[in-house]
């Protein structure tokens, strides 16, 4: 029974995660994301239902749009996958609670938001006011202990991103600054603090393996918000856990 639902909390995740795909790119650009149908950006061929199944289109069609026979990006199948592992994952972690209906509502708006930060390096306030309205209900359902920790983390998260923003000159975008309060407002004080650590430390560590790869050049802009989401993800499942340990090794020396 575990398995099963587990397996139709992976199709949702795949499902839902090519519909990510295409808010984060939609919006940034005020497109509709109700009316206009999905299409072949090379050719304008209008996708049909049976070409919009995650990733088994992909496979399907070899990678190729049925009209023009361009290469489709390898991108829209893995994001629709790493969606679907991503909230098959969250009841492993988090377990069958109301925290669950938290931490799916956290993986959507990262997804949303990759997509969007890579594509335009910017992170659209009107997906964080829609995504502000929910978790504000979420946490009221499903409080931190104490519930006032929320409120606590988002005016830290808030003023922490826009003291490094201020002294970085435009180093740490707008976006970026209110993702930080909305993101207080769901982990509290400590996790989001542990939140910005980790998503710093894994930007330092990929972005200077990219460096020295050449993938990237000195000075080239390098989308922060999968950083941000991996750092996030990272401090919301296992933060206590790793606070403890540092706690522990700070009285052990």
């Amino acid at each position: 029974m575990l398995n099963l639902l587990l397996f139709i909390t992976f199709l949702y995740g795949c499902i839902l995660g090519s519909f990510f795909n295409v808010v984060g790119l939609r919006i940034p650009k005020k497109k509709s994301i109700v009316v206009s149908r999905s299409a072949c950006p090379i050719c304008g061929h209008k996708l049909k239902a049976f070409e919009l199944i995650p990733v088994l289109s992909y496979l399907i069609q070899g990678g190729k749009c049925r009209g023009c026979k361009s290469r489709i990006s390898p991108i829209y199948p893995i994001f629709e996958l790493l969606t679907g592992v991503l909230f098959m994952t969250a009841p492993l972690v988090i377990g069958w609670s109301g925290e669950l209906v938290v931490a799916l509502t956290l993986i959507s708006m990262f997804m949303i938001i990759i997509v969007s930060d890579i594509h335009y390096m910017l992170i659209p306030d009107k997906i964080l006011i829609w995504f502000a309205g929910i978790f504000l209900l979420e946490r009221i359902v499903w409080p931190l202990n104490p519930w006032w920790d929320s409120l606590l983390g988002a005016v830290t998260g808030f003023i922490l991103l826009l003291v490094i923003a201020i002294v970085s000159k435009g180093g740490m975008g707008g976006g970026d600054v209110k993702l930080y309060a909305l993101l207080g407002l769901v982990l509290g004080f400590k996790l989001v603090l542990l939140s910005f650590f980790l998503s710093t430390l894994f930007g330092a560590v990929i972005g200077g393996l990219a460096l020295l790869f050449k993938i990237v050049k000195r000075r080239q802009p390098i989308p922060f918000g999968p950083f941000i989401a991996a750092g996030t993800l990272t401090a919301y499942y296992w933060g206590s856990e790793l606070i403890d340990l540092y706690i522990h090794f700070l009285n052990q020396g």
